[in-house]
């Protein structure tokens, strides 16, 4: 089954085959991947932790996320904006998430262009929904071909130059598609996977911010 995208796990249930069958990668597959979120922490998080993540995988950041949300103020932008150099030292030293000064660095600027943004928007949730693709822009059938098709797509490559014009770093077109999936603004759970109604049912129930 897994030549088509799709995984059936211990429990009978068939999932996106990424998650491999590890039960922390399964749990966030179920729990998280996908579902929509307006939280500015959250999002700010996760488009700083896809650019963490490149050249990576999702898996090893997700091992540590707790170590980033702790070295990071909980990505808590407004606060991250005031790091200085000391800060930046610091984190290249600590061993808990990944000691990349320039991932470190663009961190630290993404915060003060998220101060700025939310701001400007209201709040980031606001901004980053607006980027929402059209339904009748997404493929008819989500199936393994058609997603694969989907590195990267016309919306989040407005997103990622809108954000670079802003002096934001780390965020390509394909980096932003990956966080786009992550948070809901598109629903990339294969057909078939026992989580694709059940998110776009929340899809479908979520207030759009703004």
């Amino acid at each position: 089954m897994a030549g088509d995208g799709l995984l059936s796990g211990p429990d009978g249930k068939v999932r996106c085959a990424w998650h491999g069958g590890l039960e922390d990668y399964c749990a966030y597959h179920d729990t998280e991947w996908g579902r929509p979120v307006d939280d500015d922490r959250r999002l700010f998080e996760k488009i700083c932790l896809e650019g963490f993540q490149s050249g990576l995988s999702w898996l090893t950041i997700l091992r540590k996320r707790e170590n980033f949300r702790a070295a990071f103020a909980d990505f808590d932008f407004v606060e991250v904006a005031r790091f200085g150099d000391a800060d930046v030292e610091r984190l290249v030293q600590d061993a808990g998430i990944i000691r990349h000064r320039g991932k470190i660095v663009s961190t630290i600027n993404n915060a003060r262009h998220a101060v700025e943004l939310a701001d400007e928007y209201g709040s980031l949730g606001a901004f980053f929904w607006s980027f929402e693709p059209d339904p009748a822009s997404r493929p008819a059938r989500l199936d393994k071909a058609a997603a694969m098709t989907l590195t990267k797509t016309d919306e989040s490559t407005r997103l990622s130059k809108d954000l670079k014009k802003r002096g934001w770093s780390f965020v390509g077109p394909t980096t932003v598609y990956a966080f786009m999936q992550a948070m809901g603004l598109v629903n990339d759970h294969l057909e078939g996977c026992c989580c694709r109604e059940p998110v776009e049912a929340e899809r479908t129930a979520f207030k759009r911010p703004g």
